[in-house]
């Protein structure tokens, strides 16, 4: 069985580096031994999809390609899979371990380990151990979202995906068509920033909002990538971080801990409640709009009236 996965593998990548033009399932089908033996369609489809994420796996980059008639294909370009002569110093390789180490999960902590075994074959000096610890604090980054993974994955691969998303602000999740760029955590939560096709913008979506599961779309990206994607620079202009204004709110007796962290000043009203200034930045409605009854906005107007609108949204569900 290991010997004919092996085989079968092996040719699925002979065919998909020596093509030339995209090739179809049915022309794989065709070309490949093992799949012509494959018993229906559907036990034919289950095994390319199978073989074509393992090859993937193992580093083997395959675009995929739609055509005029909507018709799908595949192929690797030989210049997109030749890697150049790798020479890594002892700091070089030192960095590089202690990013494998940083994952928890055990698949990510496996294809880290793969990833440096190959450098290894590069060239990587022997004499350097790269999981040779470096302090006794271990660094790591926790990924709890069901997302994520197929997220990284379609980043890579160049592949759009399908996913619900509910806003902060909403009370039920919308389907969103997104062209994946990059993924970054930024203070304990992952984001993914993209290109929005129905909305024909940039877009970052955090994780921890994304609901059911994240489905693979066929074809090529539409938008350019930047040559920077400036995920946490975006968040923090949404979370009001980047103010140039200030804002003064009403906020009740023992609540609101994250917004007196930020408050520039604090006076006490009586009966209950606070009078806090706090940076003002875009962004800042809708994480007032989170704390509900306990914060009232008192100026300026314009802050009043988006928090207001935002609150009949969700009221109207």
């Amino acid at each position: 069985m290991a010997i004919a996965k092996a085989e079968r593998l092996m040719n699925l990548a002979l065919c998909l580096l020596g093509t030339r033009r995209p090739l179809s399932k049915r022309e794989l089908r065709e070309s490949i031994e093992a799949y012509l033996e494959a018993g229906s369609d559907d036990s034919f489809n289950r095994m390319f999809e199978r073989d074509k994420d393992d090859l993937r796996e193992l580093g083997l980059v395959i675009e995929t390609v739609e055509n005029l008639d909507g018709e799908v294909g595949y192929l690797a370009r030989r210049d997109s899979n030749r890697l150049p002569p790798i020479t890594l110093d002892a700091e070089e390789a030192a960095a590089l371990g202690l990013a494998a180490k940083v994952w928890q999960q055990a698949r990510l902590a496996g294809a880290a380990s793969g990833a440096l075994q190959k450098l290894r074959a590069a060239g990587l000096p022997e004499d350097v151990d790269p999981y040779e610890a470096h302090g006794a604090l271990e660094p790591r980054i926790p990924v709890h979202e069901a997302a994520f993974e197929p997220l990284m994955l379609a980043c890579r691969d160049r592949r759009p995906v399908l996913f619900d998303y509910r806003k902060a602000t909403a009370a039920h999740p919308e389907t969103r068509n997104v062209e994946p760029w990059a993924l970054e955590c930024w203070r304990g939560h992952w984001y993914l920033a993209g290109f929005d096709r129905d909305r024909g913008a940039e877009r970052v979506f955090r994780l921890s909002r994304i609901t059911g599961k994240v489905r693979s779309r066929g074809g090529a990206f539409t938008a350019p990538v930047p040559d920077v994607v400036t995920v946490r620079e975006t968040v923090a202009s949404w979370a009001g971080e980047v103010a140039d204004r200030s804002a003064l709110i009403r906020l009740r007796s023992g609540s609101g801990y994250p917004l007196r962290a930020k408050a520039t000043a604090v006076r006490e009203l009586g009966d209950g409640w606070d009078e806090l200034e706090i940076p003002y930045g875009h962004g800042l409605d809708a994480w007032l709009v989170e704390f509900g009854p306990d914060v009232v906005v008192l100026e300026p107007a314009e802050l009043r009236a988006d928090v207001m609108d935002r609150l009949r949204a969700v009221a109207k569900g």
